[in-house]
């Protein structure tokens, strides 16, 4: 009897244990009949600087909340005062993502748990830029001491369509969608559940959404970086991280880059132009007017007097530099300053003969380059106007029209002003525009191949739409052609793979010819990068005067945090980034399967209790007598 009670004791465990092993399995299951996850959401994520910190954030287990489509800015009512059921997860439709509108919510966010911006499939009638209407405006040239006549943008309002949203500090989640499936899915359950019709007050079970976006990183820049410096295990956590990568920069004859610093009778011309761009949420930056068009032209400039350069050197040495980091307070050009004041560049300032910098020059409208210079430096004596003069000569018998503002007014914001921060040096900046900006949707997702004009004919192959012809690649050799002050026709072809490339397709046969995955984690590593070149019959390296430079703000070099020199920007960690839906049950459901729960459990409890006390009584008539002999 005492082996038979045995062997009923482990069958009972070994049932119970096979069932909670199949309740795992089906818990899978159950989980994937309540939520549905939803695919191509990209969230606004949390940054801070010296001062404050600006974007979005969820609670550690996520924010929920009942859904509401928001139809119309009069709709808002409902969400912040009179809709019986906060709070509210809001899906906004592209239009209604507005600074007054979002302002409303962020004020209003006790009754709000997120939004959810619903992107559209075709960029939007009107503009939009989330940027600041004075863009870089406390760490560019133009300060109190500078000139106070130019500083804050007092002259030139330079992006007049910017709202500042993406400068703004968020209590709640927000997140784009693509307008797909999912987005379909949500609209259809908030019609199922939770339109009011008439007036009356949606019934249980409503449709709910799940937002995921916790951020690690809070107050400012010095407090994440202080914590990041506080070891208490082995493997201590990060929570935030300095914003940089790296510039790339060229010669068109070799320079000596072991022995920084001053090079004699070296005289330099740095042709720059910026490769980073941002939007108001996270790595859906296209930047095509704001980036792409300026240096996919450099880039062809290059290509283009590559030869020319190698048959005749030029007097002085053209510096390709393509400066990362710009949108956020001049990264890349103020460490590039740094490095060739401390003599750790190549070259040191007074090897800079001067700066030719290329902006947005999508020709949007009338099809003019403005040439951009500073009105203070060029009042000084050692500062002239020889580089505008030369390009101005340059342009004619060209089919492009050269300009200056024809007004005093200072340089828009670009990289060469943190150069002129440093000394006079003369420069330009070709832009498309005379003074505000006309790209509408500067900073934004919008600002992309679409706005760019860079289009395809229908059923066309990618292989087909690589090597098509753009109206935009034809705009763009009418920049490149001034550049050059020649015709180069023979650059169409690369002109056009590379928008191809930047703007619509990344993962093409060009850019996989030319940048081996095996050897793209190689490139920066050496003083030189080599590069393997494949024939049919065998490969060779080629000594390139490629290189890579640090992007860091020297903030992070200098540790100090609360520079107002340099960029102070760094962007927070995160553990989960997600979303789902799925149906919510009243409060009043809740509670009563919570008691009932509760109920079951105390109820097990005493009954457990009971039938332990009473063991002795309960199971005694199979027992044998204790002199039983065998």
């Amino acid at each position: 009897q005492i082996f038979r009670a045995a062997w009923q004791i482990r069958q009972l465990l070994m049932c119970f244990f096979l069932s909670l092993s199949l309740a795992g399995v089906g818990c899978n299951s159950v989980e994937k009949k309540i939520y549905v996850h939803l695919n191509n959401t990209v969230p606004c994520v949390r940054l801070l600087n010296a001062t404050h910190q600006i974007g979005c954030q969820s609670s550690l287990s996520g924010n929920v909340g009942v859904l509401h489509v928001l139809e119309s800015e009069e709709n808002l009512d409902w969400v912040l005062k009179t809709g019986p059921n906060p709070p509210y997860l809001v899906i906004l439709e592209s239009p209604l993502f507005t600074r007054p509108i979002m302002m409303k919510l962020k004020n209003g966010s006790s009754r709000v748990a997120g939004v959810a911006v619903v992107a559209p499939n075709a960029n939007p009638p009107k503009g939009f830029s989330p940027h600041t209407t004075c863009p870089n405006e406390n760490t560019g040239v133009y300060t109190e001491e500078y000139d106070p006549a130019f500083a804050h943008c007092n002259v030139t309002m330079w992006n007049p369509l910017g709202n500042g949203l993406s400068y703004e500090e968020y209590d709640f989640p927000i997140f784009s969608m693509k307008d797909d499936n999912d987005t379909q899915i949500i609209r259809q359950c908030y019609l199922d559940h939770n339109r009011a019709v008439n007036g009356s007050t949606p019934q249980y079970p409503l449709c709910a959404m799940q937002l995921y976006s916790h951020m690690s990183a809070v107050t400012d820049t010095a407090t994440c970086m202080r914590r990041n410096d506080i070891n208490f295990s082995i493997s201590p956590e990060m929570v935030c991280d300095p914003l940089g990568d790296y510039n790339v920069w060229a010669s068109t004859r070799p320079i000596n880059n072991t022995a920084k610093g001053h090079k004699m009778f070296e005289s330099v011309v740095i042709a720059a132009a910026r490769l980073d761009s941002r939007s108001f949420f996270f790595d859906i930056a296209p930047g095509a007017e704001s980036g792409v068009s300026g240096f996919v032209t450099l880039l062809a400039a290059a290509q283009a007097l590559r030869n020319a350069t190698q048959e005749a050197q030029p007097n002085r040495t053209i510096l390709y530099t393509f400066f990362q980091g710009e949108t956020f307070d001049y990264i890349g050009s103020s460490r590039m300053v740094y490095d060739m004041q401390s003599n750790q560049f190549a070259v040191d300032l007074d090897n800079v003969h001067s700066v030719l910098e290329i902006g947005q020059v999508g020709l949007r409208a009338d099809s003019k380059l403005w040439l951009h210079s500073d009105p203070v430096s060029m009042k000084n004596s050692s500062v002239n106007n020889e580089l505008i003069v030369n390009l101005q000569t340059a342009s004619r018998g060209l089919n492009v029209s050269v300009e200056e503002p024809g007004f005093s007014q200072p340089l828009p914001p670009s990289s060469f002003q943190r150069f002129l921060r440093a000394r006079p040096i003369p420069g330009v900046v070709i832009e498309d525009h005379q003074s505000a900006f006309t790209n509408r949707f500067y900073e934004s997702m919008y600002d992309n191949a679409e706005y760019l004009n860079v289009s395809y004919p229908t059923n066309m192959t990618p292989e087909e739409q690589l090597e098509f012809v753009t109206e935009t690649a034809k705009v763009l050799i009418v920049s490149l052609n001034f550049l050059l002050s020649r015709s180069v026709l023979f650059s169409l072809c690369k002109v056009t793979r590379m928008l191809y490339g930047f703007l619509v397709r990344t993962n093409n046969s060009w850019f996989q010819q030319l940048i081996p995955s095996d050897l793209a984690s190689h490139l920066g590593k050496l003083g030189h990068t080599f590069l393997k070149i494949s024939t049919q019959r065998e490969g060779y390296c080629v000594r390139s005067t490629v290189r890579l430079s640090k992007a860091l703000s020297p903030a992070f070099d200098l540790r100090d945090y609360t520079s107002t020199n340099f960029s102070t920007w760094t962007e927070s960690r995160w553990k989960s980034i997600k979303g789902r839906i799925f149906l919510v049950a009243s409060h009043d459901l809740e509670m009563l399967t919570l008691g009932v729960g509760v109920g079951v459990l105390i109820t097990s409890l005493i009954l457990t209790y009971v039938i332990s006390s009473k063991a002795d009584m309960l199971f005694s008539a199979g027992r044998e007598p204790a002199n039983a002999t065998y």
